[in-house]
Formats: C-alpha cells, sequence, structure tokens
C-alpha cells in the first residue's frame, strides 16, 4: 500500500486493495500474467515483456528511476482489469497519507523460540505480499551471505512489499540472532493445467522440530509452526496445501543450513538436494528426506570460512563485477538423484477453462 516517486520510494502510498484485489483475478490468453513470479528462479536473465521472465525486478536500486516506475505501471494497466484508470487514479492523488515504517521484532530474554519466529513471521506478513509484478529489491542468489544480509537491511528501512524469495532472505536476517534454530531453503515446483509454479520459504529446524517461515498469497502456504517431528512431516504439509488449490507437487529443492554469521562470504547452497517427488513412493521420499537431513546436521560444527577483515571488507567490491570476489562453489555434495519413475494413472485436474489458480 504506497505510491511511490523517483525522489522516494517510501513517501506515499495508494489503498493496496485497489492495487492487487483485480490482479488475483487477471489472466491474458488463459495463463496469468504475474502468476509464476513465486520465485527469481534463473539468475541473469533481463527482464521481458512478455514471457521468459514472469515479473520485472528493479535493478536500479532504491529510489526507483524513472525507467523502472514507468514500466511498473505500464505492467499494471496490462494486468488489472482497469489497469488505466486504476493507476491514473492512484498516481494523481494528491491527499495519500506517508507509509509507516516497521518496527523490527525485538524479544525479552524469556521469550521461547516459537514465539520468536511468531513475531518474525508477524513482521514480514505486516510488509504484505507484493502484487505489482514489480520485484522491488533483487536478490542474487550467487552473492555472499553478507551482501544478501545487507539487502535484507535494506527492507527493514523501506518497508516496502515483498516476494516470497525477498521473504527469505529477511527471515535469516530477522533469525541470525538465535542460534538454536538452523535455517534452510526450501522450494517446491508444482503443476496446475499445464503450467509451472515455483514457491521458496525458509524452513527452520529447533528443539528437534521443523517449521517454515515466508510469504505467499495464499495463507497454508508461508508459515508454518515449529511443531513437525520431520522434516517430511513438514513438505507433506506444503503438500497437502497445494492439493487444496490442484496443485500437484512435482519438485522439491532442498538447501543446507544458513550460517547465523551476518558477515560471512560463503554462499547459500539453496539447492543441496533436488527431488523428484512424481518419481518417488511416500515411503522412497521419506527416506530421501531423511538422508536430507542427516547431510544438513553433518555440516553443524564445520568450521565456516572466516569472515573477512576490515582492510579486507574495503577491498571487496560487488561480488558480481570484482574479479576477486567469490566464485559459486565447485564441490557441492552430490545430489542424490530420486528412485526410478513410478507409473501412475494421475487424476485429471478439473476443467477450469483456462483459469489458473496461483499460489
Amino acid at each position: 500500500m504506497f505510491l511511490t516517486c523517483c525522489g522516494s520510494v517510501t513517501s506515499r502510498f495508494q489503498d493496496w486493495g485497489l492495487l492487487c484485489g483485480g490482479m488475483l483475478r487477471t489472466t491474458v490468453g488463459g495463463v496469468g500474467v504475474d502468476e509464476r513470479d513465486e520465485e527469481q528462479e534463473d539468475e541473469g536473465e533481463e527482464d521481458l515483456r512478455d514471457g521468459g521472465v514472469p515479473f520485472f525486478v528493479n535493478r536500479g536500486g532504491l529510489p526507483v528511476d524513472e525507467e523502472t516506475w514507468e514500466q511498473m505501471w505500464r505492467h499494471v494497466a496490462r494486468i488489472h482489469p482497469n489497469g488505466e484508470a486504476i493507476g491514473k487514479r492512484i498516481r494523481g492523488a494528491s491527499d495519500l497519507p506517508k507509509i509507516p515504517t516497521l518496527s523490527v521484532p525485538t524479544y525479552q530474554p524469556t521469550t521461547s523460540i516459537p514465539q520468536r519466529l511468531e513475531a518474525i513471521q508477524k513482521y514480514i506478513r505486516d510488509l504484505q505480499y507484493n502484487h505489482t509484478g514489480t520485484q522491488f529489491f533483487e536478490i542474487k542468489k550467487s552473492r555472499p551471505l553478507t551482501a544478501l544480509m545487507d539487502i535484507a537491511k535494506e527492507m527493514t528501512r523501506e518497508s516496502l512489499p515483498i516476494k516470497c524469495l525477498e521473504a527469505v532472505i529477511l527471515g535469516i536476517y530477522l533469525s541470525n540472532s538465535m542460534p538454536g534454530v538452523e535455517r534452510f531453503p526450501l522450494s517446491f515446483k508444482t503443476q496446475f493445467s499445464g503450467n509451472q509454479f515455483c514457491h521458496i520459504v525458509l524452513g527452520v529446524h529447533s528443539g528437534g522440530r521443523f517449521g517454515a517461515l515466508g510469504i505467499s498469497r495464499r495463507e497454508d502456504l508461508m508459515f508454518k509452526p515449529l511443531e513437525f517431528r520431520t522434516l517430511a512431516d513438514l513438505v507433506q504439509e506444503f503438500e497437502g496445501a497445494y492439493r487444496g488449490y490442484w496443485h500437484t507437487l512435482r519438485k522439491v529443492k532442498i538447501g543446507q543450513y544458513v550460517s547465523h554469521d551476518p558477515h560471512s562470504v560463503e554462499q547459500i547452497d539453496w539447492k543441496h538436494s533436488i527431488i523428484d517427488v512424481d518419481k518417488l513412493t511416500k515411503e522412497e521420499l521419506r527416506r530421501e528426506l531423511e538422508r536430507h537431513t542427516r547431510d544438513m546436521r553433518l555440516k553443524i560444527g564445520k568450521a565456516a570460512p572466516p569472515s573477512p577483515t576490515k582492510d579486507r571488507k574495503s577491498n571487496m567490491g560487488s561480488p558480481l563485477r570484482n574479479p576477486g570476489s567469490p566464485m559459486r562453489r565447485n564441490s557441492r555434495i552430490e545430489r542424490r538423484p530420486s528412485g526410478e519413475k513410478k507409473v501412475l494413472d494421475p487424476k485429471q485436474p478439473p476443467d477450469m477453462n483456462g483459469y489458473q489458480i496461483r499460489v
């Protein structure tokens, strides 16, 4: 719920329901324009107006530059039923209140881990899901953790709506001070009516229980309380939620535990294990997830690469521009193959006449 200008992204805001209410229903040629925007899946792709990349990414930083700003409104005009009119109405308003800056959660020493995680999730939820079709913070998965934490700090300063990948980075940042909580990326690829959709959350593990933090259009595809005994139980909980929207879970990608050192130059291991769910029985899937859980536990206690000294930090440029910056690791543990595809007679989803259910 914001309206921005080139000088200050957080200077004004609009009624967010006006913008996103119709966007949730809009389709073009039977396929929603921004329906696959749950995960910024591939690195280095240019933003495209039609096809290829399903949503725009603000690559120019904040405040938003003129070109990105106008591009966002053109995109809104295409995907909102009353896009042209609502764009003029919002941009022409002169009495919009100033957007409030949300306070980052703070805790008492006696606050329990589940309560802290719930406070983090509330903060993420209060930022709201970004329905504009333009992601405001560029998240490059190949960047070191310290650079991603700088982006998370910027998110807390700006209080702008976010998408699921931004929520994962923010969740890591807000839980860095909780050494008893292990965090790992957990992404899903689903299929509905011949189209594939991606989504990502931040898996959490503490006290022998699993849960998740994140954001989504759907209430049951983000936060999961810390109450699942195994990783398989957590994944099956998400799979059940997807079934409620007639989505078939095809693939699960699970990363390794993320360092708690905000100055670490490690890169996040986003997909240590890639599991083809549709090729496995439930028991085989459970064994694969248990195997990955053991792999994650083996990483705990291993010495992480030392964080850079102040002198070294001052000489480190952007990891994407400086040839001396850390490169993506080539020594990942080999991903474990899923079993042979099991021949099944899948149930056909109901005919929705091309309507796409976005999650």
